[in-house]
């Protein structure tokens, strides 16, 4: 009877906590003109003319470094939480997918969690290599042939990291870049440059964001036992 009060008590409590959570929400956006994105197409042509004809005809692809809708709206910026008592669950989470499609990574920018998989999949019908190269201690470097219809690729990183790069030796255009996270509370801003942080216990925190290219910006933020909260940002070009 004591047993089952104790676990009735425990899944009270947490539902209450998981009840009192909230998400932060906001927009980011970029004030001014980003420069001109690097047409990968005459090197993809002259030195890989397999991956250049996945592409049709005025298609090949440019890098996006700076993914900006018509009103300033900027995706793949990085949006994390730090303070309060936040600790990693990658070790239970989902894995993260990292594609390689015409001979480009998708996505180009994206986070995990600290002991979190990223698996690797080749869908491309040429033979790449994967190539992790970080840059904090703890993390390891490798560096992994993968063939066209080959088997996933695994790997997890046990420290945090800002833009861990990933590129491929064969193809000298292929870069993504993973930003590892020591709690599950963190986003991606979308093409509207939108990012929603789910279920964020009560508390006061720093919310960071971080694009590759313009750098971080940070604001104070209160997660309210009443529930959701709203910062946006906007970055300025230099």
């Amino acid at each position: 009877m004591k047993q089952s009060l104790l676990l009735l008590s425990l899944g009270f409590f947490s539902a209450l906590q998981l009840a009192s959570a909230g998400d932060i929400t906001g927009t980011i956006t970029l004030k001014g003109t980003p420069p001109a994105e690097v047409d990968i197409g005459p090197t993809m042509t002259a030195n890989n003319p397999d991956c250049a004809a996945l592409y049709a005809a005025g298609t090949l692809p440019t890098t996006h470094f700076y993914a900006v809708g018509a009103k300033g709206e900027l995706a793949d910026v990085v949006v994390t939480l730090k303070g309060g008592d936040l600790k990693s669950t990658g070790a239970s989470a989902a894995p993260a997918v990292l594609d390689q499609k015409g001979c480009i990574y998708v996505p180009q920018i994206f986070a995990v969690q600290t002991g979190q998989k990223i698996i690797v999949k080749n869908s491309d019908p040429c033979v790449h290599n994967v190539h992790p190269k970080p840059t904090v201690d703890g993390n390891t470097e490798s560096n992994l042939p993968q063939m066209p219809g080959g088997a996933d690729l695994t790997f997890t990183f046990d420290r945090p990291e800002a833009f861990l790069k990933f590129q491929c030796d064969v193809h000298s255009w292929m870069f993504a870049w993973v930003t590892v996270v020591d709690n599950p509370y963190f986003a991606v801003s979308d093409k509207d440059g939108k990012f929603t942080i789910k279920n964020v216990p009560p508390g006061k925190y720093t919310l960071q964001v971080a694009h590759r290219k313009l750098g971080p910006l940070t604001a104070d933020i209160e997660v309210k036992d009443t529930g959701a909260a709203t910062q946006d940002f906007t970055f300025t070009m230099k």
